[in-house]
């Protein structure tokens, strides 16, 4: 199984709904992973995964945002990216 670090950046549209499902009332610090990158920076993420991969999702207050506004109304969400995956 291969593991991607997804930035707020390179969200799709169906990475976007397996946090909604596995997270519907949001996460909170028991579903934070923690980790060094390359560059020796600590990264929080969320894992979500698929049949093939585990997507460790990037937390930032523009995750939130972005899960609670697809709740609200799932057309808000534009990826640039949704060809990414």
């Amino acid at each position: 199984m291969k593991r991607v670090i997804v930035d707020y950046s390179k969200l799709t549209i169906n990475i976007l709904n397996i946090l909604i499902e596995k997270y519907p009332d949001g996460y909170d610090h028991t579903n934070i992973i923690k980790f060094k990158n390359s560059k020796a920076e600590t990264i929080s993420a969320v894992e979500v995964k698929t049949d093939d991969t585990i997507y460790l999702v990037k937390i930032s207050s523009q995750l939130e945002k972005t899960m609670e506004d697809f709740l609200d109304d799932d057309t808000s969400f534009n990826s640039t990216n949704s060809d990414y995956f």
